[in-house]
């Protein structure tokens, strides 16, 4: 879309202006969740660019340190990504993941590599509160369904795309799947929350794909996180304008343009509360 911008209209409901149509969508007066984010590859805290694995910068040697100093500034949730094993297809980076479950008293939630019941179980044992399958989504739905109808919102699906199509195994595979029709396909199945992750966005701190997260947000009856190009607090503001429950923030933070504390504070609800209010 085209000549668009979000407007607050009347009785504090967020307006999405596009192409001269005028569509409500979400109260303003609502909390959004600020996540930082962690990958790991090799057992270190690194970023990728567009999810290219020969395109690595790595911020710290360990993931937990990280993990831990997000939690003191005020994060709520810390979202963990096994770069390894989303390209071998298993969990690969397993010590790590279970310390810093063991060690943060926030929750965490975990993706990359989990692709089968017993990899879920064993990821809740140790820990990790939320998982999240993206490549199963794709390729093993009636896993999914299982899955939810055993863990409840435990289970998260990430819908990982590159211009508007699915793309799966690490982001290293295209699909002919869009990524809204695999979106109310999930609900169908049982799933209550979906990431939503633009990979030409992701880390290149440019901006998220408004249309698309909007798209999402409007079209999936399921509670939407957006992740991918996010690298200013007015991206927060639109995001949280579109509805979204929450935002996933990577690179910005590691490289200073996004203050994790004043981040939190923006996503606060406009009657005061905070996310350490709940």
């Amino acid at each position: 879309m085209s000549n668009e911008g979000w407007v607050a209209g009347e009785s504090g409901f967020a307006i999405m202006v596009a192409q001269g149509e005028r569509i409500d969508l979400t109260p303003l007066d609502t909390e959004m969740e600020i996540i930082p984010a962690v990958d790991i590859k090799g057992g270190k805290c690194v970023r990728l660019y567009q999810g290219d694995y020969t395109k690595e910068t790595v911020f710290f040697d360990d993931p937990l340190a990280v993990a831990l100093k997000w939690e003191s500034l005020g994060a709520r949730r810390i979202h963990l990504v096994d770069l390894d094993g989303a390209a071998a297809g298993e969990v690969r980076n397993l010590a790590v993941i279970e310390a810093i479950a063991r060690e943060l008293r926030v929750p965490v939630q975990l993706g990359g590599g989990i692709r089968d019941s017993a990899t879920v179980s064993k990821l809740l044992d140790i820990g990790v509160k939320r998982v999240i399958l993206g490549t199963a989504a794709v390729e093993r739905p009636e896993l999914i369904k299982k899955l939810c109808g055993e863990f409840g919102e435990a289970i998260i699906v990430g819908i990982d795309a590159r211009d508007g199509m699915v793309a799966t195994r690490g982001w290293l595979k295209g699909t002919q799947t869009k990524a809204l029709e695999l979106g109310k396909r999930m609900v169908e199945l049982g799933v209550k929350r979906i990431i939503y992750t633009d990979i030409k966005r992701d880390g290149t701190l440019t901006e998220p794909n408004y249309d698309e997260i909007a798209e999402m947000a409007r079209g999936v009856q399921a509670k939407i996180i957006a992740a991918g190009g996010i690298s200013a607090l007015e991206h927060l503001t639109k995001l949280k304008k579109l509805g979204v429950e929450g935002a996933i923030v990577g690179k910005a933070l590691y490289t200073g343009n996004i203050d994790l504390e004043k981040a939190l504070k923006l996503s606060q609800k406009s009657n005061g509360k905070t996310q350490n209010d709940r």
